[in-house]
């Protein structure tokens, strides 16, 4: 199990949160149009971030391992709702890859594979549960 994440109310806006994990400390919070301060970054804007984070880092590793000359990695990340028909609508996130590097087509390709193995991507990719209760 995780170290827990705390996320509570605070001073500046509407909706601004406090963010605290175990090592930092983050805000969140909504547009001035949706009548908050626009202090940090959207709960969608977090969750791109973090598969945006946890892709370049998965690719990163894999690179080391191998010991390919790529000397920069980037994702651009964004977020849309799609309803099709009569179907509950469905969260698509659009991840555009940047690998700068002495490497082939080949080699890039197997890159783009390990993408799709980022921990954060699964998860989303696959159904997951949300439990929630009061706190003690």
């Amino acid at each position: 199990m995780s170290d827990p994440v705390i996320v509570k109310e605070r001073l500046g806006g509407k909706y601004t949160q406090d963010v605290i994990t175990s090592r930092h400390r983050l805000l969140a919070d909504e547009p001035e149009s949706y009548g908050s301060a626009d202090l940090g970054p959207t709960p969608f804007e977090y969750l791109c971030a973090a598969l945006g984070a946890c892709t370049t880092i998965t690719m990163r590793m894999y690179i080391e391992r191998k010991g390919w000359a790529v000397d920069h990695l980037a994702c651009e990340v964004t977020h849309k709702k799609v309803v099709i028909g009569d179907l509950p609508s469905k969260d698509v996130f659009t991840r555009a890859i940047t690998i700068k590097g002495d490497i082939d087509e080949a080699t890039r390709k197997r890159i783009l594979v390990i993408a799709g193995k980022c921990p954060v991507h699964k998860t989303l990719e696959a159904s997951s549960d949300v439990e929630t209760h009061f706190a003690a």
